[in-house]
């Protein structure tokens, strides 16, 4: 193949029109080659080196959820400190997990909403929050500051412990919703920007997040029923469960200022420019842009709509019931000398059968994804599981006062259980995996912290009416 020459002087004084005149002349010549459009250099995109970033973000993903799930399923440890309390009061060594269920106060049996309030209200209105100061405060202020505040509150949650507040349990009630306000704050900053983090990565990374909470879930079900098991009293399993929340903070933490100095984690944080937005490169090396780009709020939310409500009815519909309601259902036969249905019923179902549901239900989202590309699908069946609520109402929960019991059978409740974990899980991480294949690439991270504010909509909201349900029963 022959090529075409240019015959111009290489240091002649040719005119601009003489070297067009020469393109023109040139351009019929069968002959001529023609430079190649592609880029010089191929763009090199680092791997995930020893699935560093894949396990740290299912650590992160734990952390989001580790403070609200001790707090939740130390049960035992919140029904002793709010125990009905006589001048002839017995030890703590001498209370156990079976008194503490043959007759619950009026404080033990609201205290489970008055956490839940306290938890989804803050996280909701931080959520919105983060949302908004995305790009105003530093990624790693947000990350690092929002870690350390938890831990913080954690450590003083756990020094309480060891504390005896039998006359002022008012008071100690008051600090203890304060502090979870406080923990959850700091929890929505610090889950609103992993969401948005994770909005940058592909579906295996959302998925290692969305699993890493229901993971938590699990981590804390266990440790209860461990402590249950070895017959440790109230305050020495509170005491190792929240030291066991300790130290997986403190490892969380690590873990992410690890995470934000490896080079596939940076290479993700880059802000990508839209294809029709051109770069002129000067012989300076920098880089200059025609325009800036922006990013509208309204055209997100336009985007992105039907996965919020989507994953605000998931989380309403989850919190009305659970943990408020369910954690007062009890056996069938509790009462007649089982360690099964005295002991171990309400920990197993209520909170370890009810993570594995939902862990299991994020790991298949994250194998296949339907419906896809169906928005409305997506909200329709999250609106299906608005009969889990009256499913639980007629499960036996005690106290009641005006609902009777239609569903005795304790295997009823499990499968009951189960179908509303598995949903829940898979819906969930649904709408976080949908929601970034909607936007541009610029927007995702903005659109994934969206997606946390409509998710502590339904925190709230959830939370709120869980109080009715109890009060219902």
């Amino acid at each position: 193949m022959s090529y075409s020459i240019n015959r111009r002087p290489l240091l002649g004084s040719a005119s601009d029109s003489e070297f067009e005149d020469d393109l023109e002349t040139e351009a019929d010549d069968p002959n001529i080659s023609i430079p190649d459009e592609k880029p010089f250099f191929k763009q090199y995109e680092p791997y995930d080196k020893y699935n560093l970033a894949y396990i740290v973000f299912y650590v992160l993903g734990i952390n989001t959820l580790i403070p609200w799930s001790f707090f939740i399923t130390a049960d035992d440890y919140w029904m002793y400190k709010f125990r009905e309390i006589h001048e002839n009061s017995s030890k703590s060594i001498n209370y156990t997990h079976v008194q503490n269920l043959e007759k619950r106060t009026d404080l033990q049996a609201s205290f489970t909403s008055y956490l839940s309030v306290a938890s989804a209200v803050p996280n909701t209105f931080f959520l919105i929050i983060n949302a908004f100061i995305n790009k105003r405060i530093s990624l790693r202020i947000r990350m690092v500051g929002s870690q350390c505040t938890i831990l913080l509150f954690f450590i003083l949650t756990t020094i309480f412990v060891k504390i005896n507040t039998d006359k002022w349990q008012g008071t100690f009630l008051i600090v203890t919703l304060t502090t979870v306000a406080c923990v959850n704050a700091a929890s929505a900053i610090f889950g609103g920007s992993l969401m948005g983090i994770v909005g940058r990565f592909s579906s295996k990374y959302i998925t290692a997040m969305s699993s890493g909470q229901a993971l938590g879930g699990i981590i804390t079900a266990m440790a209860e029923i461990c402590s249950l098991w070895i017959g440790a009293s109230p305050v020495l399993s509170g005491l190792v469960y929240f030291i066991i929340g300790d130290v997986i903070l403190f490892l969380s933490l690590i873990a992410y200022i690890v995470l934000e100095k490896a080079t596939f984690f940076k290479h993700h944080m880059i802000e990508k420019l839209p294809e029709n937005v051109e770069a002129d490169f000067s012989i300076t090396g920098e880089v200059t842009f025609p325009h800036s780009t922006t990013v509208s709020y309204k055209r997100i939310i336009k985007r992105i709509w039907h996965y919020g409500i989507s994953v605000l009815l998931v989380f309403f519909i989850s919190l009305s019931v659970y943990p408020a309601l369910t954690v007062l259902i009890e056996s069938q036969y509790k009462g007649k000398g089982y360690i099964w249905n005295d002991i171990y019923f309400v920990p197993v179902v209520t909170y370890l059968i009810f993570s594995c549901g939902d862990y299991t239900g994020r790991i298949l989202s994250g194998i296949f994804q339907w419906p896809k590309n169906k928005p409305w699908q997506v909200v329709i069946l999250s609106l299906i599981r608005i009969a889990f609520i009256p499913a639980f109402l007629f499960c036996n929960a005690q106290p009641r006062h005006h609902l009777s019991v239609y569903i005795h059978n304790d295997i009823y409740y499990i499968l009951i259980t189960i179908a509303f974990a598995i949903s829940n899980g898979y819906l969930c991480n649904l709408t976080l995996i949908l929601t970034p294949t909607v936007v541009d690439s610029q927007e995702k991270e903005i659109a994934s912290a969206m997606m946390g504010a409509f998710l502590g909509i339904g925190l709230i909201s959830g939370s709120a009416f869980s109080l009715f349900m109890v009060k219902a029963i």
